[in-house]
């Protein structure tokens, strides 16, 4: 359980949510654990096996108190709504600056992932020694990061962004460990299919989280469909993808390198089909899940709120700063960006 933006987090399976008098109760193992007034809080999100009174249900709803329910990995499920709620004002924020000045956030979702794939860069040189191909790469998303700061042009800004990433992928094979470049050499990004091991670890991760962001989306109301940098097309989470470039380097590329170089996964855990495509077996893949799994349980200090929280939380706290930035509350949009 976890307050923050003042919103209630419950995240222990088994929780029981009821009300007493004005004050909302958390239960677990028939113990209260915590109490708190109606009034301290915007949004609640249960996450799993929660349990929530019906009577709590009704006063969320009448005090215009968001509740949301998702499943144990996160995936949204429902939101109670009471008569009146601010998400179709929320919504209408979402899509008229969509329309009107879609640079303003494609250009902050961009800066993040050029900032945190510098980041894992430079760790690697800091660790390992000079790298001249590294040294190289941090120099380019260095220079990203300054013309981004004076592109106001959509094309320009996802030119930018696609020259970086195409920079920092060429480097990519330099942050595996040379033990296991053997087996797990990569020597460029491919995605439909991906057709070595580091592609199929990647697309997957990147495929797991982008519904995660989608459904910490839907939780406060925000449209997954409409974004900002990724266009609209049907069936596409362009706010989710959106959000996505500000994690792929920090969470997804660093949780994948982890699994090679701590030798978690082995060549013989994927398969290669007769198209060329690469997938992990089965087995590999729910020892990746639980992996997943445990690094969303990880504390971390949130680089804006400065408190502490749950790595898997991390979507729903970005979706509630970017609502709140929707709605006027926050001049600037603050991405995720670590040093």
């Amino acid at each position: 359980m976890k307050k923050l933006l003042n919103n209630l987090y419950i995240t222990s399976e088994g929780s029981y949510l009821h009300k007493e008098r004005e004050t909302i109760v958390v239960e677990l193992e028939g113990k209260k654990i915590f109490q708190a007034p109606f009034h301290a809080f915007g949004g609640i999100y249960c996450f799993g096996r929660v349990m929530v009174s019906p009577a709590l249900m009704g006063s969320c709803g009448e005090r215009g108190i968001e509740l949301a329910f998702f499943t144990g990995h996160g995936k949204f499920q429902a939101r109670v709504l009471g008569k009146q709620t601010g998400n179709v004002l929320l919504r209408r924020a979402q899509y008229r600056l969509a329309d009107a000045n879609p640079t303003s956030l494609a250009r902050i979702f961009v800066g993040a992932k050029l900032a945190n794939g510098r980041q894992i860069v430079m760790k690697q040189i800091r660790n390992h020694g000079q790298n001249e191909k590294l040294k190289q790469c941090a120099v380019q998303l260095a220079g990203g990061l300054r013309r981004l700061k004076f592109s106001s042009n959509m094309d320009r800004i996802r030119g930018i962004e696609g020259d970086s990433a195409a920079g920092y992928f060429a480097v990519f094979n330099e942050l595996i460990a040379a033990e296991q470049r053997v087996d797990f050499r990569f020597s460029g990004r491919t995605r439909r299919p991906p057709l070595d091991e580091v592609n199929a670890m990647l697309s997957f991760s990147y495929s797991l989280l982008a519904n995660e962001i989608a459904s910490a989306l839907q939780g406060i109301g925000l449209d997954p469909y409409v974004g900002f940098l990724h266009a609209d097309r049907p069936g596409r989470l362009s706010l989710a993808l959106d959000m996505l470039e500000e994690f792929r380097a920090w969470w997804c590329d660093r949780f994948v390198l982890t699994l090679i170089n701590r030798k978690q996964v082995k060549r013989s855990d994927f398969i290669k089909e007769a198209s060329g495509a690469v997938r992990m077996k089965d087995g590999a893949r729910k020892e990746f899940l639980t992996a997943w799994q445990e690094r969303k349980q990880e504390q971390i200090t949130h680089p804006f709120l400065k408190e502490k929280a749950p790595v898997g939380l991390l979507p729903h706290l970005q979706a509630m700063l970017l609502a709140k930035h929707l709605r006027g509350d926050l001049e600037n949009y603050p991405p995720f960006f670590t040093r």
